[in-house]
């Protein structure tokens, strides 16, 4: 299909919830993609952090394959395996004590969220349900995660939100100890806001906010949605922060494409939800975990030395190409964002690298780059010299 004509069936039977760039991909292969006119790109999105392992990578097609034709779904009122040991590697490598499994970001937030109430209300009873956020944090698209973002301009439209949620100011610990209440019963933030413009918090500040939590018995949330499954050098952000926290939340490229995510508890947290309290049809998919399984087993700690070698490249070449119009990189790993400087908007400059064979993301006022974490060197260095070419 032509890509004019992909377009029109969109526009007739899609809902317009998205701002397309008009591209149509159809096929790739590691980080590079090609689209419906056989046009080549350089893929540093990763579809926003999720094509872990790129594209048609075998062990993956392999792993889902032979879970497909075995077994493709079942309800989660039966054990099934694949799910089983997915949970043991996770609590295994992150120190946690055990998972819920969902299906996106979103829904994993929203089960933190659920499970840190309702940790407090088995222990104090009513009247202890606010969680704390952070201003420029970026929490889901349903209602409740709306209300936890904490940025006004997702606050509009579908009133009434749900209730319970105050924003502090991030890295400003005062900021946290002024919003508190005796109506608090967890703090939550993303350890490098992204959507918010890849924004790493201050290891102290982190650190911090973890003594307040132990000290007041709020729960510690951790959202890393986008951080976490080695996309910053670390299987999870927090374990180059220091920290433990009590609740984990993860999705992305935990499933290296496949909707997968989940909430991590420590011992503290494990008997929270109990029968009936939290559930989910597909969560723990049999085709999704095993591609998890797959994402895990690949993700060893040389692919997590390897993303930090390769994100320090990426933004030390960057910031040497001295562009007119980009500035300081920021970011973990491969969770990288660029400042963005002069009379053209982020979008505008993401469109024309985009035109030009470099996909790329927006996030706050400039720029993000989550490429694939197998990304190679050759395929790095191609997308600077776009970048170059384009900008400078």
């Amino acid at each position: 299909m032509k890509f004019e004509e992909l377009k029109a069936l969109d526009e007739q039977y899609v809902m317009q919830s998205y701002g397309r760039f008009p591209v149509a991909i159809d096929h790739g292969k590691g980080a590079t993609v090609w689209d419906v006119e056989g046009k080549e790109y350089i893929d540093f999105p990763s579809g926003i952090g999720v094509c872990s392992l790129g594209y048609d990578n075998d062990g993956w097609v392999e792993a889902i394959t032979r879970q497909a034709s075995k077994l493709g779904h079942i309800s989660n009122l039966f054990y099934s395996e694949p799910y089983v040991r997915l949970a043991q590697q996770l609590c295994t490598r992150s120190g946690m004590s055990n998972v819920f499994f969902a299906n996106s970001g979103a829904e994993s937030n929203e089960g933190m969220i659920k499970l840190a109430r309702k940790y407090s209300f088995d222990k104090y009873g009513k009247g202890r349900g606010t969680v704390i956020t952070l201003h420029k944090s970026f929490h889901g698209r349903t209602i409740t995660t709306l209300a936890a973002t904490g940025q006004d301009v997702f606050h509009n439209y579908f009133f009434p939100f749900t209730e319970g949620f105050r924003y502090a100011d991030a890295n400003d610990l005062d900021s946290v100890e002024a919003v508190a209440g005796h109506d608090v019963c967890a703090v939550m933030f993303e350890l490098i806001q992204g959507e918010g413009g890849v924004l790493p918090l201050d290891r102290e500040f982190v650190r911090g906010v973890a003594e307040l939590c132990a000290k007041r018995d709020w729960l510690l949330l951790v959202d890393e949605v986008q951080t976490g499954v080695g996309r910053t050098g670390s299987l999870f952000a927090f374990q180059q922060y220091g920290i433990q926290p009590d609740v984990v939340s993860f999705a992305k490229g935990i499933a290296g494409g496949l909707p997968f995510g989940g909430v991590m508890a420590n011992e503290k947290c494990r008997n929270v939800f109990t029968p009936g309290t939290h559930a989910t049809t597909f969560g723990g998919n049999p085709v999704a975990a095993a591609a998890a399984l797959q994402v895990l087993h690949t993700i060893d700690d040389e692919m997590l030395l390897q993303v930090r070698k390769k994100g320090e490249y990426l933004r030390s070449q960057i910031e040497a190409m001295e562009l007119p119009c980009l500035g300081a990189t920021r970011g973990m790993g491969l969770m990288i964002g660029i400042e963005v400087k002069g009379e053209k908007s982020n979008k505008d400059i993401a469109a024309k690298l985009i035109e030009n064979g470099l996909l790329c993301l927006t996030a706050g006022p400039g720029l993000r780059l989550l490429p694939p974490l197998v990304i190679t060197q050759e395929e790095m260095d191609r997308g600077l010299a776009i970048m170059k070419q384009t900008l400078g």
